[in-house]
C-alpha cells in the first residue's frame, strides 16, 4: 500500500469530502510515482486508482505504485473519472489551485447529481511539506551538486564575462553532474541588474567593483530541488556595498538562529525584517524570507509576512533576506535548511563570507 496515499485518505473527513480527484501532476507524482505528463489519481477509503492515456500505459506499469488500479481514457482524462468512482451518493473533491472553470464545468456535465463536486485547498501539499527520510537525501543530494557546479563558476572568475555566460555555465556544471536540469533558470545579475530580484541574465559582461548575485538550485531525475543564492564581489567593491552585504548577512544568521519546529513563518520573517529596517533598508527588502522546497522549488510553508504557516520537523525551506537599491545593487543570501526539532539543519556548503572573484 501507498504510505502517501494512506495518510491523505485519513485527511478527506475533515475535508468534506468522500474521494478526491488529483489532477496537479506533480501531486499525481507525490502520490503514485508517475513521472509523465498526463495523468490523474482518484483516492478514497475504497478507491485508488490511476488514470492515463495509450501513450503512458507501459510507463505507468513500471512506475504507478502497485495500490493503484490502473485505467486508460482514449479522451480528456477526466472524462474517465465516472468509471472509477463509486454508484452510490458522495463528495468528490477537486484540486481548486489546479481545476480550471472549463474543466470543472466539463466535470459537472459528466458527472451524474449523486456526485457533489466540493473545492479543497492543500490537501496533498500540506503532506509535501513534511519530508520524508528519503525526500531529505534526495534534496540534500540535489544541494551538493549545485554547490559543486557554483565551486567551477567560481573558479573561472567572473570579470569580462557577461551574465548569460556565467548563467550557461552554471547550468551546464549542474546537467555535467547529473542534474536532469536546473530547479529554475539560474539567476545572474551584476552591478545595478543586481536590484532585481528576479532578473533575467543579459549580454552584459561584469565589471570590476560589481556585486553579482547568482541564484540558482539543481533538479535531479527524483524530482528533487535544491535553492540557494550567493552574492559575490568582482573585484574590489565599495565600503557602502561592503556594509550591506554584512546587514544582509546578520539579518540571514539571525533568522537562521529562530527556525525550530514550532516557529511561527511570519515571526521567523520578522527576525531579518527586523534588522534590515533598523538599518534603514527596510523598503528595500519587499519579498518574503523563504518558501518550501521539494519536488517543486516553490512550496509550502511560507516563511513572510503573510504567513500562516507554523514550522514543523522535516519541512525543508530557504532563508533568503535580501535588500535591493535601485540603480546600485543588490544583495541576497540564501541557504536551504532542514527544519527539526530544536532548530535547523543547513543543507548548502557554500561560504557566505564575501568572495572576492576575478
Amino acid at each position: 500500500m501507498s504510505p502517501r496515499a494512506d495518510r491523505l485518505t485519513k485527511r478527506l473527513p475533515d475535508a468534506g469530502i468522500d474521494v478526491l480527484l488529483v489532477t496537479n501532476g506533480v501531486n499525481v507524482r507525490y502520490l503514485t510515482g508517475y513521472t509523465g505528463s498526463n495523468g490523474i489519481a482518484l483516492v478514497g477509503p475504497e478507491t485508488r486508482v490511476f488514470v492515463t492515456d495509450f501513450r503512458y500505459v507501459e510507463q505507468a506499469a513500471e512506475e504507478v505504485d502497485a495500490s493503484f488500479d490502473r485505467g486508460t481514457s482514449p479522451q480528456h482524462l477526466i472524462e474517465g473519472v465516472e468509471d472509477s468512482l463509486p454508484a452510490d451518493e458522495f463528495r468528490l473533491g477537486f484540486e481548486a489551485a489546479h481545476v480550471s472553470v472549463n474543466e470543472h464545468a466539463r466535470l459537472r456535465e459528466l458527472l451524474p447529481e449523486r456526485i457533489e463536486l466540493v473545492a479543497t485547498t492543500g490537501l496533498i501539499e500540506d503532506l509535501r511539506a513534511v519530508k520524508e527520510p528519503g525526500e531529505l537525501a534526495a534534496i540534500r543530494a540535489a544541494a551538493q551538486l549545485a554547490d559543486e557546479a557554483f565551486a567551477v563558476l567560481i573558479a573561472g572568475g567572473f570579470i569580462g564575462r557577461t551574465e548569460r555566460d556565467l548563467a550557461t555555465r552554471l547550468e551546464y556544471e549542474m546537467r555535467s553532474r547529473g542534474a536532469r536540469r536546473p530547479s529554475f533558470d539560474p539567476i545572474v545579475a551584476a552591478g545595478p541588474h543586481g536590484a532585481l530580484p528576479h532578473a533575467r541574465p543579459r549580454d552584459t559582461k561584469v565589471k570590476a567593483g560589481d556585486l553579482v548575485v547568482v541564484d540558482w538550485g539543481a533538479q535531479r531525475e527524483d524530482g528533487y530541488c535544491s535553492d540557494c543564492t550567493r552574492t559575490v564581489a568582482a573585484g574590489q567593491v565599495n565600503d557602502a556595498a561592503r556594509e550591506v552585504y554584512e546587514l544582509v548577512l546578520d539579518a540571514q544568521l539571525a533568522a537562521l538562529e529562530d527556525i525550530r519546529a514550532g516557529a511561527a513563518g511570519r515571526e521567523v520573517d520578522a527576525v531579518a525584517r527586523s534588522a534590515i529596517q533598523a538599518a534603514g533598508h527596510g523598503e528595500h527588502f519587499g519579498h518574503g524570507l523563504g518558501h518550501g522546497v521539494g519536488l517543486e522549488v516553490h512550496e509550502a510553508p511560507r516563511l513572510s509576512q503573510r504567513s500562516d504557516s507554523a514550522l514543523v520537523a522535516g519541512n525543508v525551506v530557504t532563508v533568503e533576506p535580501g535588500v535591493y537599491i535601485p540603480g546600485e545593487f543588490g544583495v541576497r543570501i540564501e541557504d536551504l535548511v532542514v527544519v527539526t526539532d530544536d532548530g535547523c539543519e543547513i543543507l548548502t556548503s557554500v561560504s557566505k563570507a564575501l568572495t572576492v572573484v576575478d
